[in-house]
C-alpha cells in the first residue's frame, strides 16, 4: 500500500472516521466490481486513510469496526447487498465479528460462526451481481481464502479469492428484539436522530 504522504494529517478516529465512510465505501464498490475479490480489514484502513490524506496512529481493531458499521447502515438503507461481507481478516479469509451488524440489520439468528461465514459468502455473491459486470450466470456463493501467501508484499491489485464452492444456506431470521435506530444519512453516510434531519448536513 503507498505509504504516507506529507501533506496527510493525523486525527482521532472519531474524527476521521465521518470522512473515511465515503472512501470506505467507494473502496468496497470497487472491489465488487471484480467477481471474487476481497478485501481485508488492514488493507480497508490503509486505503481509506491515503484516500482521504487523515491517518490515525489508533490500532485498526479500535475504529475499523465502527466504519463497517457504517457502511452496513447505509447499504440496509439504500437496499444495496452488503458489502462489508467483502472485508475478511488476512490470516484466514474470514468476515469474522465485523460482518455481525449485517446479521442484526437483517435481524438473521446466527450465531454460529461457520454460519456466520456461509451467510457472507451469500452476501458477497449479491455483491458482485450487483456491481460486477462479468459474474456468470452459474456462478455460486464461495468461501474466501487468504488471497496471497503469507510473506509475500502487496502490489495494489486485488486477485480473486480462492475458488472452494460452498453452497451457503439461507439464515434464519428472527424479529423478535430490534432496538430502534436512526436512519443513515445518504449524504455524509452518518447515523441521524431516530426523529429530525442529519445534524451534519442541516
Amino acid at each position: 500500500m503507498s505509504q504516507t504522504g506529507n501533506d496527510d494529517r493525523f486525527v482521532n478516529p472519531t474524527v476521521g472516521k465521518k470522512f473515511w465512510i465515503k472512501h470506505a465505501y467507494d473502496v468496497l464498490v470497487e472491489t465488487a466490481g471484480q467477481h471474487n475479490a476481497v478485501i481485508t480489514y488492514g488493507e480497508l484502513a490503509e486505503e481509506v486513510q491515503r484516500r482521504s490524506g487523515l491517518r490515525t496512529t489508533a490500532a485498526m481493531r479500535t475504529w475499523v469496526g465502527e466504519l463497517l458499521k457504517m457502511v452496513a447502515q447505509a447499504n440496509h438503507l439504500r437496499g444495496e447487498p452488503a458489502l462489508t461481507a467483502l472485508v475478511v481478516h488476512k490470516q484466514d479469509g474470514q468476515v469474522g465479528a465485523g460482518y455481525d451488524e449485517v446479521l442484526r440489520l437483517e435481524g438473521a439468528a446466527v450465531s454460529d460462526p461457520h454460519e456466520r461465514e456461509l451467510h457472507a459468502a451469500s452476501a458477497r455473491l449479491q455483491c458482485y451481481r450487483h456491481w460486477c459486470d462479468d459474474v456468470p450466470a452459474d456462478a455460486e456463493p464461495t468461501l474466501a481464502t487468504p488471497r496471497r501467501p503469507a510473506g509475500t508484499t502487496t502490489s495494489g491489485s486485488r486477485p480473486p479469492a480462492g475458488r472452494a464452492t460452498v453452497t451457503a444456506r439461507s439464515a434464519p431470521r428472527s424479529r423478535s428484539h430490534e432496538e430502534r435506530r436512526g436512519g443513515v444519512c445518504p449524504t455524509c453516510f452518518m447515523e441521524m436522530p431516530v426523529a429530525g434531519p442529519c445534524p451534519n448536513c442541516s
